[in-house]
């Protein structure tokens, strides 16, 4: 790979970090080329995009995406693989199915939405995240239910309400 390419594929990395929002590095080391096609054939079917670089690229992607990354630099040994995808937890899912087929793909680390996670053991974790949409659907739930709880109390006690508010003015 001459400089060029290098500098084209940091810079699609660096897109993609900015445009997904949401990457995980994994190690794919000492797989076949046979198990390598089939986790790419899985994501493909999950709508994750893998890409396969160098640890110095990535590194240099994430200093040009801007944000604090640091903490995720010490992972980037050996062979890393990068899925990016619009939803936080969908790799994390892939990865631990394809985890019951054998002992990789190995997580890294991930960069959900400006939290970082590192290591193996964060999967179940990540698998638990709610999306930006459910968190505020359940807030919006919370806050509409005590309103909801006002209207009905007012709704059902309609008649003896107004005769009280209509006996208040007549004093009035």
């Amino acid at each position: 790979m001459n400089k060029e390419e290098k500098h084209e594929l940091v810079i699609a990395l660096t897109e993609q970090m900015k445009e997904y929002g949401n990457f995980y590095i994994t190690d794919t080391s000492n797989l076949t080329v046979a198990k390598i096609n089939n986790i790419r054939r899985k994501c493909f079917e999950s709508d994750i995009e893998m890409k396969v670089a160098k640890n110095s690229l990535i590194k240099k992607a994430m200093e040009a995406a801007g944000g604090d990354f640091t903490p995720m630099y010490d992972v980037l040994k050996g062979s890393s693989s990068i899925l990016f995808s619009k939803s936080a937890t969908a790799p994390a899912k892939l990865i631990k199915q394809l985890r019951k087929q054998g002992d990789k793909p190995v997580l890294k680390a991930a960069y959900i939405d400006s939290s970082i996670f590192v290591g193996d053991n964060q999967i179940d974790t990540l698998i638990a995240l709610k999306s930006k949409e459910q968190l505020i659907g359940e807030i919006i739930g919370l806050l509409q239910s005590p309103a909801k709880n006002v209207i009905s109390a007012l709704q059902s006690g309609g008649n003896i309400l107004a005769g009280v508010v209509k006996t208040l003015q007549e004093r009035g």
